[in-house]
């Protein structure tokens, strides 16, 4: 086999990996954190006490809120 074309197609194998490991990785780390949130009301609640504020139901309720529609903002683009 030609030298030339065997180094070809070890770049064009490399390259096929990193694409293809990278949408892997990637749908991979969507469908965690779609099943896993990375904040919820528990945390915001800790969050909020070691700031030193008193976290009521409604500042919790209208932070996730508005971390929701940032979501969902983010997405339509």
């Amino acid at each position: 086999m030609n030298t030339g074309l065997a180094v070809l197609l070890i770049i064009l194998a490399l390259i096929g990996g990193l694409v293809g490991g990278f949408f892997i990785a990637r749908k991979y780390m969507m469908d965690y954190f779609e099943k896993n949130p990375p904040i919820d009301e528990d945390t915001l609640r800790m969050l909020m006490i070691q700031m030193g504020q008193k976290p009521s139901e409604r500042k919790i309720n209208q932070m996730m809120s508005s971390m929701k529609a940032r979501q969902k903002k983010k997405e339509k683009k």
